[in-house]
């Protein structure tokens, strides 16, 4: 078997261009860089270097062996980030996913919290859709994600760990001159008549509130398709019809539109915190998975 030490040596003798340079750089005697390489060729039984007075040039043999020692050079490196990762010791960056609803309210607590106990590590947050989020989670791009699920398209993938954080169900909003404004709650059966808002480009709430008038015995008749729930507000505050919206969407309702609580609950998602389970959480990653639970516990409160 090759002596990875000296392959990687190779390659250090080919990015100098000599054995003279190559000695001066790793503080060795250029005999002793030297006498490895010939050690290499040994094993491998042919040469790897010409030699010659104003250095050294790779043979054929010899370039094929040093790509395979840069291929293991990258490996290792990145084997030693991923390591430092796992101890904690990279205080330079915490990457986490997010999307759109929990970014604008579950979130920003917790990373206000982060920042000040941990101001030495940098965090990013991306955010996307779901399948964004699982590409980013799968290259390792971000350490852990939010997420959600409902009922009938639970996650649940051999090869991801996933915490549920808390429930979040929707809220139907009403404009303040329709007859349900003054109710403390309502009932989806009663809207059955009423134009409905929808979102857009078969976004998953669209999907939620079709199940959830099926199940009570309708069809929504859909008067307008938002793009995001400030849109799908400012079209029930118009009076163009009535929507459904996470509760997490709602921390800022604007003027003419009331939200009411469905009795009972229909069409509830979990809202998650999911890593890839061959990924270890880095000791920021638990420290900022923490706060993360303590935001949602203060919701669910």
């Amino acid at each position: 078997m090759l002596d990875v030490r000296r392959v990687l040596l190779l390659a250090e003798v080919a990015r100098r261009g000599s054995v003279t340079a190559t000695a001066r750089a790793l503080n060795y005697t250029p005999s002793a860089v030297s006498q490895q390489i010939s050690r290499l060729e040994a094993e491998v039984g042919q040469p790897l270097l010409e030699r010659h007075a104003r250095g050294v040039t790779l043979t054929d043999a010899g370039r094929a062996l040093v790509d395979r020692g840069e291929r293991i050079e990258r490996e290792l490196t990145a084997a030693e980030n991923e390591l430092a990762d796992f101890a904690g010791l990279r205080a330079g960056t915490l990457r986490v996913g997010t999307f759109p609803t929990v970014g604008a309210s579950l979130l920003p607590p917790a990373v206000i919290a982060f920042k000040e106990a941990h101001p030495g590590i940098r965090l990013t947050v991306r955010s996307s859709r779901i399948a964004g989020l699982w590409r980013m989670l799968e290259n390792r791009e971000i350490e852990l994600s939010l997420m959600w699920d409902y009922d009938w398209c639970r996650i649940d993938r051999d090869d991801a760990t996933v915490t549920p954080l808390l429930d979040d169900p929707p809220a139907l909003l009403v404009g303040d001159r329709h007859p349900l404004a003054r109710r403390r709650s309502a009932a989806l059966a009663q809207l059955a008549d009423d134009a409905w808002i929808t979102r857009a480009d078969n976004h998953p709430v669209a999907e939620a509130l079709t199940r959830s008038c099926r199940a009570v015995g309708f069809e929504p008749q859909i008067a307008y398709e938002a793009h995001d729930y400030q849109e799908a507000q400012a079209m029930v505050a118009a009076g163009i019809g009535v929507a459904l919206a996470p509760t997490l969407a709602l921390d800022g309702v604007r003027p003419g539109v009331k939200v009411l609580p469905l009795r009972p609950r229909t069409a509830v998602r979990r809202i998650l915190l999911v890593r890839m389970t061959d990924h270890a959480l880095t000791h920021a990653a638990q420290a900022f998975a923490e706060l993360l639970r303590r935001s949602a516990a203060s919701r669910g409160a």
